[in-house]
């Protein structure tokens, strides 16, 4: 395989090349849930999924995930008319103001429908925790 290729030869996909695919509609929420995550956990590492956007509207497009010394934290991704950062971890953080959402066995999920929603203080807040915890446990 040549240097700076990806599995199928391909050259690998970043956070910035996603962006510039995502709907202009949910760009504007995107880019504030990336900014978000970036400024309260600005040590972790961003790995850009290296997919397309789905057929289907009603499909999540998984942008990128997030880590703290090797443990995955959380993730983005977005929809036609929404964006979503989601928490590998998720039924464990405190969530006094309701906004995490999903019923599998570890991850939840915060629905992202204005770029002020994924800078409010809950989200941020919710953030900060989720990466507390990973470090916690890739300290463990």
């Amino acid at each position: 395989m040549a240097p700076g290729l990806g599995n199928n030869g391909a050259v690998p996909v970043s956070v910035d090349d996603h962006l510039k695919n995502v709907p202009a509609a949910v760009r504007p929420i995107v880019a504030a849930a990336r900014k978000t995550i970036r400024a309260t956990a600005p040590k972790a590492d961003e790995t850009a999924y290296q997919s397309k956007p789905p057929k289907s509207a009603s499909a999540m497009w998984k942008l990128a995930r997030y880590s703290v010394d090797g443990e995955e934290v959380a993730g983005l991704g977005t929809f036609a008319r929404h964006s979503t950062i989601y928490f590998y971890r998720g039924r464990e953080l405190d969530d006094p103001q309701g906004l995490l959402q999903g019923s599998g066995k570890d991850t939840r999920f915060v629905t992202l429908r204005t770029p002020s929603d994924a800078e409010g203080a809950a989200v941020k807040e919710l953030v900060r925790e989720a990466f507390a915890l990973g470090r916690k446990r890739s300290k463990a």
